[in-house]
């Protein structure tokens, strides 16, 4: 199966984000992806609570998911959006991954279990708590010979998450982003390696790039990897794009024949011992 990722310098707007979109997964497809994957937060990428609510009404995703059934069905491919803000009574949101069918129905949907909350010294505090609901239930669904299990951008750094698909069966992943890119610099590579190659599986990593209309600069170079942690396909600067690689399940098989830690792994207990000197 041949899988793409999209690129996108997401603004405000979403009927001017939804058009970048649909040229992009277009071109994509017609060089043979049945599998595409766009960005973290596609439909609208804001810096508060007021402007998101703005751009991402129950009427406004609702065209938008009409669009992007329309756009799957045509194109006859699983068009996974990275993920888009869902407005909850409380007045936050959930960030929510919808995978649409080649029938255009949505087969498959994902919101986001971990949330980045941290004090950042000098820069201050971020609380992505503050504007979204988080999950908490980890999602995964058949995409053609694959079975895909559905994550968002900060989930990369939460291993066991990712283990306790492939031990269900996953062998495919996706990982839509917005890295900032301190962080994309540091650990973007790095990280999506990482889950590939200790789950032996695929990773396709769909990611924001650019200067956004919030402020906001993220890293781009979205990425396919192999269950052996070989970059197939990289964008690598922070410009809109897409690139595309085959995936043989058959790899995933053999990397985890030749690396059996999935099926290795034990369970353990713990000791502390807080007598002993320092």
């Amino acid at each position: 199966m041949k899988a793409a990722v999209v690129q996108l310098c997401s603004g405000h707007d979403p009927d001017t984000n939804i058009q970048s979109i649909q040229a992009l997964v277009t071109e994509a497809a017609e060089q043979g992806a049945r599998y595409v994957q766009t960005p973290e937060m596609s439909l609208c990428l804001a810096g508060n609570r007021a402007k998101l609510a703005q751009f991402s009404g129950a009427d406004i995703l609702e065209e938008a998911a009409l669009k992007f059934s329309r756009l799957a069905r045509k194109l006859k491919i699983f068009l996974h959006i990275g993920s888009m803000a869902v407005p909850l009574e409380s007045g936050r949101f959930f960030n929510r991954s919808v995978l649409f069918g080649p029938d255009g129905q949505p087969v498959g949907q994902y919101d986001k279990i971990h949330l980045f909350d941290a004090d950042l010294d000098e820069a201050g505090a971020y609380r992505e708590s503050e504007m979204y609901e988080p999950g908490n239930t980890a999602t995964m669904v058949p995409v053609g010979p694959f079975e895909l299990g559905m994550t968002i951008c900060y989930d990369v750094r939460f291993p066991a998450l990712y283990a306790r698909m492939a031990q269900a069966g996953a062998d495919l992943f996706a990982i839509p982003s917005a890295f900032t890119v301190p962080t994309g610099q540091a650990h973007w590579s790095t990280l999506v390696r990482a889950r590939a190659i200790e789950n032996g599986a695929f990773v396709v990593a769909a990611a924001q790039g650019g200067h956004h209309e919030n402020g906001r600069t993220t890293y781009g170079h979205s990425m396919i990897v192999d269950p052996w942690g070989q970059v197939l396909a990289e964008i690598d600067h922070d410009r809109p794009g897409f690139a595309l690689a085959s995936l043989d399940p058959a790899a995933s098989a053999l990397a985890r024949k030749k690396v059996p830690n999935l099926a290795n792994l034990r369970g353990f207990s713990l000791s502390v011992n807080h007598d002993l000197p320092r």
